[in-house]
């Protein structure tokens, strides 16, 4: 089991290699600051095992989005599969830990990719009106809404194969788990967005977020 995180760790460092991000001191501080953060979420604010699935309502989503949205997605994908990844082992759920480290590392990048690709975020500002507002609001979402369906895909597979649960089981559970991500999804995406937009000023102010 460690073995396996190890090599998924691995590669979302080959990840962040190949697309050739740059790490910084500051970024790398900011990362370990949402990595604790998205710990803190989804340990203090979250309504665990939902029905005796193992699925949470929780708010950790939120901070990779976020990061995501004020670096790049490989950074936010790293703070929020570093960040939830040891949530779940501290829970004393490590089988969980590895596909979530998968899961969270998508959401980063397809945050990533829409943000400063698709909508190029670092060039608007609230003066742009309704354009910089849907940017930040279809950035923050298209991660998370990509996870609606990532996550009980490779949930299904994990708990079949990885945990051995009756295929039965396994199908009612993926259903249940489809609908709290989705609501996890909505959630975040909202406070994801709130704090972008209250938070950009003062980043920017401070030079805190990157010119690209």
């Amino acid at each position: 089991m460690w073995l396996l995180l190890f090599v998924v760790v691995a590669l979302g460092i080959l990840i962040a290699a190949l697309s050739k991000t740059k790490f910084t001191t500051q970024k790398i501080a900011t990362i370990g600051i949402m990595a604790a953060l998205s710990f803190v979420a989804y340990e203090f604010f979250r309504i665990p095992n939902v029905l005796g699935t193992g699925s949470s309502f929780h708010l950790g989503n939120t901070f990779t989005a976020l990061t995501a949205l004020m670096l790049d997605g490989v950074s936010g994908g790293l703070a929020g599969a570093i960040g939830l990844a040891l949530a779940d082992i501290m829970a004393g759920d490590p089988g969980y830990a590895i596909t979530t480290f998968i899961l969270k590392f998508i959401i980063g990048i397809v945050c990533g990719v829409f943000a400063h690709k698709v909508f190029k975020l670092q060039d608007l500002s609230a003066a742009d009106g309704v354009k910089y507002y849907v940017a930040v609001i279809g950035s923050a979402f298209s991660g998370l809404l990509v996870n609606v369906f990532t996550d009980p895909f490779i949930g299904y597979f994990r708990n079949l194969y990885i945990f051995g649960q009756p295929a039965e089981f396994v199908s009612v559970v993926t259903k249940i788990a489809s609908g709290v991500t989705l609501v996890n999804s909505l959630l975040s995406t909202v406070c994801a967005v709130v704090l972008y937009i209250a938070l950009r000023p003062a980043l920017e102010k401070a030079h805190l977020l990157p010119k690209e």
